[in-house]
């Protein structure tokens, strides 16, 4: 193993469930110019793998559909192997994100409860089910559902795509960070909704929807791969 290698892994290896490390790199700032290290929140540490969620809502995107033109009526019957959320989170993002070296790291996760009738996949890159932030919730407290956008995120795309940010009045849907309080932003969990075409989302006070429409252009991504320890 090469010293970039095991640089990369004595870092990680040892973080406990809770920490924070950094690994990748995507903009923050709301013009896109910087390369930002990526925090993630240390979800689980088996000892031969590290399962990790992103810290911030990096992006917005539609689950599905690309054109600005598309409306948030305009949702199709899609499932999240053929989701363009799925597809750019394994291409565009993944390619963005990371190194070769730190490629070498992720694993390929088998992704199951992708919903009625949708198949399992393959993933490199992907987004928490249903049953992944439930299971995660009652390790980590329903606070680990609220999160909030990076400037970039926050910033509309040529695609249409704005990230909600919450500014009514309920504290719960506010998260302080140094002092300061953000409003809290909603994001895609992968697990196809109440309709074929719909997507569950994590929304309100912390509480997982299923009836977002897969072409809605306002909810953000929060990133889940695994890193191979061994």
């Amino acid at each position: 193993m090469n010293r970039e290698k095991q640089d990369m892994k004595e870092n990680v290896q040892n973080a406990k469930p809770g920490e924070i490390i950094t690994f990748g790199i995507y903009p923050h700032t709301a013009d896109g110019s910087d390369r930002t290290p990526i925090e993630w929140r240390v979800m689980q540490n088996s000892g031969s793998e590290l399962f990790i969620l992103s810290e911030y809502i990096l992006d917005c995107k539609r689950y599905h559909g690309k054109s600005a033109d598309i409306k948030w009526r305009d949702c199709v019957d899609i499932t999240w192997r053929d989701c363009d959320l799925r597809k750019w989170l394994n291409d565009e993002f993944y390619n963005t994100a990371f190194t070769a070296t730190e490629k070498e790291f992720i694993k390929t996760t088998h992704c199951t409860d992708n919903g009625e009738d949708s198949p399992d996949t393959e993933d490199k890159v992907f987004l928490l089910s249903v049953n992944e932030i439930k299971h995660l919730s009652d390790i980590h407290g329903k606070d680990l559902r609220r999160a909030v956008g990076t400037d970039f995120a926050k910033t509309k795309k040529n695609d249409g795509c704005s990230l909600y940010v919450y500014d009514k009045t309920r504290k719960v849907n506010y998260i302080i960070k140094n002092g300061e309080e953000f409003g809290c932003s909603w994001w895609w969990l992968r697990t196809q909704g109440n309709k074929a075409s719909r997507a569950f989302f994590i929304g309100t006070n912390c509480s997982i929807r299923s009836y977002a429409n897969n072409s809605s252009a306002r909810d953000g991504v929060r990133p889940a791969l695994k890193i191979n320890l061994q």
